[in-house]
């Protein structure tokens, strides 16, 4: 199965800054930015573990204003999401700092499109046409390595009132600046790791299997699978382990920028829809979902799944 002769398009409209301690860029970031009063979208275990104030310091030295909402839930809802963009209004904020995993991401784009657009349901910005212009500037830090949600253009939100995770996508709520510092991930505990860690590999596996992939995201999915194949028991053995904790950061990032431009396949849709219902953790339901998908559609692209049985 080939895909060279199919047309694509290719933007990534975030820049990605890399590497242990670039957190310590957010500051001059900020500043880019023209920043003067910054909302911070996290979560409670952000706080227990200490990393909001490695970003409340910066913020202090470089005399900025800051508000912190860290009502954010693992699967974020549309009440989250409501309720946030009420704070960051409020507060009068010109830039946000979404800092976690993919549900606090998810949720400060959601609450970028609600402020930009003066919005009150998130619901009314369902689907791929509902977000007309830029959204609140925001800078993306993540702890986990998982959902790649510092690169993509989607948020994922759960409809309280129908029990279902809806999409919201376009390009204008991406991130403008992400921050991938792999120290920053050492802390997230094992179930986590393994966890955010299957999200990223169903991530890769399917962008790289689905009917629409094309030559850069096969590129990046399938190096992506190396990286986490080849890291997350490490990761999750041993926690401290930088090098494991980086791998699996780059590849859950090259798996974020691979789907966004592919696409996910029916291991998400199964997931999503059970996580909708049953309030499950994403991960989760990837991880027990895929080996039965994969069985289902390996004989249909047989050259592809050999690449990934060697990665």
């Amino acid at each position: 199965m080939t895909n060279i002769l199919r047309q694509f398009s290719f933007e990534l409209p975030t820049r990605i800054e890399y590497g242990v301690g670039v957190i310590s860029k957010l500051g001059d970031e900020l500043r880019l930015l023209k920043a003067q009063k910054v909302a911070i979208i996290t979560d409670p275990g952000i706080i227990k573990a200490g990393l909001l104030d490695k970003i409340t310091s910066i913020l202090k030295e470089e005399k900025l204003l800051y508000n912190v909402f860290d009502g954010v839930d693992p699967n974020p809802k549309d009440q989250n999401v409501e309720r946030g963009a009420q704070v960051v209004r409020s507060f009068g904020a010109d830039a946000m700092v979404a800092i976690s995993g993919g549900s606090v991401i998810d949720c400060a784009k959601a609450i970028g499109v609600l402020v930009s657009h003066d919005g009150k349901r998130i619901k009314d910005f369902e689907g791929k046409t509902a977000v007309k212009k830029q959204i609140l500037p925001f800078i993306a830090i993540p702890t986990t390595a998982g959902t790649g949600s510092e690169v993509t253009f989607s948020a994922v939100i759960t409809d309280t009132e129908n029990n279902y995770k809806m999409t919201v996508r376009s390009p204008f709520m991406a991130a403008k600046v992400a921050l991938l510092d792999p120290k920053l991930t050492v802390t997230v505990p094992p179930h986590i790791t393994a966890s955010t860690g299957m999200d990223a590999l169903t991530h890769a596996i399917e962008a790289y299997t689905v009917k629409v992939s094309e030559p850069v995201s096969d590129a990046l999915a399938l190096y992506a699978i190396e990286l986490i194949s080849n890291n997350l028991v490490n990761a999750v053995k041993n926690g401290e382990d930088i090098e494991a904790r980086a791998c699996m950061l780059v590849g859950s990032l090259l798996a974020g920028i691979a789907f966004s431009h592919s696409d996910v396949g029916s291991v998400h849709c199964m997931a999503e829809a059970l996580g909708g219902v049953y309030d499950a953790p994403h991960g989760i339901c990837n991880a027990v979902l895929l080996p039965y998908v994969m069985e289902y559609n390996v004989e249909f692209c047989l050259e592809k799944y050999a690449r990934i049985a060697k990665a």
